[in-house]
């Protein structure tokens, strides 16, 4: 690593390399090319890297089980029924509308897309939206900020209708964000909606929430590259794609079970780094 050789760098090139092995009088001379071909042939490239993050809930197996068997359609054991519903929700943030100066030009023959560099920020919104896991419904709506009251707008934007007016039970997976945290928002919630039930995911795994596969389309397909003609037409358009999705939307095709997720946990345990308790 970059600090044990005292280099000041966050990674290293192959410049940096080609002068450090220079420097210790490993050779005489040596070419980036050369170093880039060894590098490349041994499938090591030191200015590349990935992020990760060990469970941190002690409570991850219980926890994650639960929500796999949500989207398997079980429940304590046993089948959901025709009028129990399973929605996972989150808030999308800080979702900028950048006025381009000059207008972004097509692609044409030999050239690609280009989009101009300078913008104008047109301000900020947050997209919080809920996916029924089993029936490929999307609710969604543009606020301001979020929050306590911007996320329990969505939640009867949802309740409010059929089926989910008139279900036995409605299921909302969530993390742990600040408008939905802790024993306060299951009480707030199930308060306010006496047939929603409210479940946590474990602490750092918003991979396990199947609305962030829908955020992750809508940031290719709506907001890379995020030009705007204003925070309006930006929110309009966000909308208007959440409704053409939904037309042809199919429910996610869900590979994470919980052999996968008994697999994981121990081979956390091996390295003496996974959270205490197994799935229940």
């Amino acid at each position: 690593m970059p600090a044990r050789l005292g280099l000041p760098l966050s990674r290293l090139h192959v410049p940096d390399i080609r002068a450090e092995v220079i420097r210790r009088g490993l050779v005489a001379s040596i070419s980036d090319t050369t170093i880039w071909r060894w590098l490349t042939e041994d499938a090591i490239k030191p200015w590349t890297h990935r992020s990760w993050i060990f469970p941190r809930d002690r409570a991850f197996g219980p926890k994650a089980g639960r929500v796999l068997d949500l989207y398997a359609g079980e429940w304590d054991g046993r089948r959901l029924r025709d009028d129990e519903f399973v929605i996972s929700a989150d808030e999308k943030t800080s979702i900028q509308a950048r006025i381009r100066c000059h207008p972004t030009l097509p692609p044409a023959a030999g050239r690609v897309r280009r989009v101009e560099h300078e913008y104008d920020r047109g301000g900020a919104l947050q997209y919080l939206a809920a996916w029924d896991v089993h029936r490929a419904r999307l609710f969604g709506r543009c606020e301001a900020k979020t929050g306590i009251e911007p996320f329990g707008r969505l939640v009867e934007q949802v309740m409010g209708v059929e089926p989910y007016r008139s279900a036995r039970r409605v299921f909302w997976i969530v993390d742990n964000g600040s408008s939905h945290r802790g024993q306060a928002s299951i009480e707030r919630l199930e308060g306010e909606h006496p047939t929603l039930r409210l479940i946590h995911l474990p602490i750092h795994a918003s991979w396990l929430n199947q609305v962030e596969i829908y955020f992750s389309i809508l940031e290719r397909k709506v907001l890379t590259p995020a030009d705007a003609v204003s925070l309006d037409e930006l929110a309009a358009r966000i909308l208007a794609f959440q409704a053409d999705y939904e037309i042809l939307a199919q429910p996610f095709e869900w590979k994470f079970t919980r052999a996968d997720l008994a697999k994981l946990l121990d081979r956390l345990a091996v390295r003496g780094t996974g959270p205490v308790q197994k799935a229940a």
